[in-house]
């Protein structure tokens, strides 16, 4: 039983890194680059320096942020320490997932979701 527990958990972190990738792609990277060091196309165009996201685990004592990763992708907790520049994910999402599902409170819990995947794709992409 623990051994079919952990394929299905190292299976689900696999497609939340596969999802997270998909939306960092898709969202992400015209700013922060498909690398994530913050030379995407976009970039130049920005009057805020886009930062490299390779290296918040460096920057924090070798240990990935994750809260505060969070907070800053969904935007609605008031830390855009990033500028105005970078749209607020949470709100994007959360209306996203209602025109898709039409349920509201599934929204918000759909929006959190690609969220966390974005944030855990860019613990994966650490150096």
């Amino acid at each position: 039983m623990a051994a079919f527990a952990a394929v299905a958990l190292s299976a689900a972190a696999g497609w939340a890194d596969e999802m997270g990738k998909q939306d960092f792609m898709a969202g992400c990277a015209g700013c922060h680059g498909e690398s994530g060091m913050g030379q995407g196309p976009l970039a130049e165009m920005l009057t805020v320096e886009v930062p490299d996201l390779t290296h918040l685990s460096a920057n924090n004592d070798g240990k990935f942020p994750m809260l505060d990763v969070i907070h800053v992708i969904d935007g609605r907790t008031g830390v855009r320490a990033h500028g105005d520049p970078m749209p607020v994910w949470g709100t994007i999402f959360k209306a996203d997932a209602a025109g898709d599902s039409g349920l509201m409170g599934g929204a918000e819990a759909l929006a959190r979701g690609r969220i966390l995947s974005i944030a855990y794709y860019l613990e994966s992409i650490q150096q």
